[in-house]
């Protein structure tokens, strides 16, 4: 299959708004704001963080990390915990309870994708998580060294 440039161009940015415009959709749902929503997202891939890491990793300042944690373990998508070796510091665990109330939402999209990548031969597979793996270092290299 021949793409141009162009079409490719076309083609990754539509991919990339359906997936930012989903996840909008998602947090509506959910009933909370993106900033939150994003923060469950990390939280479900680290498990947990300390409140420090989680304001970091979002780019909040520590009074608006601390407001983003009460709405999140108010809604029950997260809880506090007091650090064993330093009472001090917070860590804030993922409850899991957003993914059990977007099922449905998630279901929508996990499916047709999931049929998608069982089709894959080996080479094909390896080349979408070769493609996976350098998004996602790329994106969060770039968010890091954002001004």
């Amino acid at each position: 299959m021949a793409v141009t440039p162009q079409e490719m161009t076309a083609l990754y940015r539509r991919y990339l708004t359906s997936v930012v415009l989903f996840h909008q959709r998602a947090a509506s749902i959910a009933g909370i704001g993106m900033t939150d929503y994003q923060a469950s997202n990390l939280l479900a891939l680290q498990r947990s963080m300390s409140a420090g890491e989680l304001g970091a990793a979002l780019g909040l300042t520590s009074g608006a990390t601390t407001r983003l944690i009460d709405r999140m373990v108010d809604a029950g998508y997260a809880r506090r915990v007091y650090d064993t070796e330093d009472r001090r510091r917070v860590i804030v665990e993922h409850t899991g309870k957003m993914e059990s109330a977007l099922q449905e939402q998630l279901d929508r999209v996990r499916g047709p994708i999931g049929e998608t990548i069982a089709s894959l031969d080996p080479h094909q597979l390896e080349g979408l998580v070769t493609y996976l793996q350098t998004a996602a270092t790329a994106y969060e290299s770039a968010g890091r060294e954002a001004v």
